[in-house]
């Protein structure tokens, strides 16, 4: 029984991966159905099921969320090259429905994402890639690295983690001045808090890249700082990486009680080694450091 739910997840999740390899393409229910090899009398309802969302909408909400990076992160493409990459055949079609999802017109989120109806709108998407997404991990995931300290600069996040988009645009935005391209110089965050703490003016991120050369500030409040070196417990996360709190508490619920180690004196951070919607969102990949002593 077991073995026949984990080949019915795995096709599912097939699917998953075709529509994120896809999404420029028809993505019709006969098309989808048949990378699941499932009847396409019955996959919509098959796939409802199992994600709680329909084929269509599921569709639907991954072009409108790659589409809203696009506006927010990526300003060499135009709003009209956007609305065609999300299946749209006008601009002022795709206008209509991103208003309608978002609040905001797709050149005013360009200019000012309001992060909150966003945050809200793309929740059922979350929920479904997290059915199956949710990977579990083991100890074989998990390598011990010594590592070299990383001179950093810091843009320091604080406050209402509905709101770290907004820190994330003006990261991106003055990284791009100071030329520190992340196909050059590596990404890191670093946790300072919980994912979600009691108070959300208590959350802590900082967003870092790799240089060891003067910072200029460009007008944006950045300092510079060291990642220490050491050892480390090192576990790599492909997919679904928005959220690595499932590999981080694997790490402290089961990888670090059973190593006989014990943590080290730095936060857990990450170094993200691949970016949607550069890559499709399945293919995402990031390394997970807990210091060790």
């Amino acid at each position: 029984m077991k073995a026949a739910l984990r080949n019915y997840h795995a096709r599912m999740q097939r699917v998953l991966a075709y529509i994120d390899r896809h999404l420029d393409g028809d993505l019709d229910l006969e098309t989808v159905s048949g990378v699941a090899a499932f009847s396409k009398f019955h996959f919509h309802r098959q796939f409802a099921a199992t994600f709680g969302l329909s084929v269509h909408r599921y569709v639907q909400l991954a072009r409108m969320k790659r589409a809203s990076y696009q506006l927010a992160y990526m300003d060499a493409q135009s709003v009209t090259h956007i609305a065609m990459d999300a299946g749209y055949d006008a601009p002022d079609a795709f206008a209509r429905a991103f208003r309608q999802r978002f609040g905001q017109s797709p050149s005013s989120f360009r200019k000012s994402p309001n992060w909150e109806p966003w945050l809200a709108a793309f929740g059922p998407l979350d929920n479904a890639r997290s059915k199956l997404m949710q990977k579990t991990f083991t100890t074989d995931d998990v390598t011990i690295r010594d590592v070299l300290p990383t001179p950093v600069a810091i843009m320091e996040h604080r406050g209402d983690p509905a709101t770290l988009g907004a820190t994330i645009q003006r990261f991106i935005a003055w990284r791009k001045e100071a030329g520190l391209s992340p196909k050059t110089s590596p990404t890191f965050n670093i946790w300072r808090s919980e994912r979600r703490p009691a108070s959300p003016a208590d959350y802590r991120n900082d967003l870092c890249v790799g240089t060891d050369g003067p910072i200029e500030a460009h007008g944006e409040q950045i300092r510079a700082d060291v990642i220490p070196g050491g050892r480390c417990a090192v576990l790599r996360v492909v997919g679904n990486t928005d959220n690595l709190e499932p590999a981080a508490l694997y790490l402290y619920r089961d990888w670090l009680p059973a190593s006989g180690e014990e943590a080290g004196d730095f936060p857990i951070y990450c170094q993200r080694l691949s970016f949607f919607p550069e890559v499709p969102e399945h293919e995402t990949v990031a390394e997970l450091f807990l210091p060790l002593k």
